[in-house]
């Protein structure tokens, strides 16, 4: 199964965090320095704030999966997109170690495709690839 993830930059993450939480009618399943985030089932998404990259407003949207078995055709479908792609391999990003990939749609709003084996205590930094002056990897 698939979960929609999307990713927003944030000024005052306390701010973020009481306004999701009362939009989603819940709090935040992980929350670390400079990042929260709701797994939420309805609707089916990873929703993520963060403070740390520096950027405000949306960053990145993905695909997360829950079996590492479903990466395979969804990375495939990312390199016939005839787009940038950015394969990742294994990372920690954003407190967690995932397998992910990158993509860039054509006009630039950046996508990944990930499965994540778990959790860490450190908040992690990836590769950073420039699409029309934007970074491939929204990682931190």
């Amino acid at each position: 199964m698939k979960r929609l993830h999307v990713s927003f930059g944030v000024e005052d993450l306390e701010k973020s965090i009481a306004f999701y939480s009362t939009l989603f009618g819940e709090e935040p399943s992980v929350t670390r320095p400079g990042y929260a985030k709701w797994m939420l089932d309805d609707p089916r998404v990873n929703f993520v704030v963060e403070s740390l990259s520096g950027e405000k407003g949306f960053s990145h949207a993905g695909i997360q999966v829950d079996e590492q078995e479903e990466l395979a055709p969804i990375f495939d479908r990312l390199k016939q997109a005839e787009a940038p792609y950015l394969p990742e391999g294994v990372t920690t990003c954003c407190y967690h170690k995932s397998e992910k990939s990158w993509t860039a749609d054509p006009d630039g709003v950046r996508w990944e495709a990930f499965f994540t084996m778990h959790q860490m205590e450190e908040f992690g930094t990836g590769p950073e690839v420039k699409v029309e002056e934007k970074p491939l990897s929204a990682c931190c």
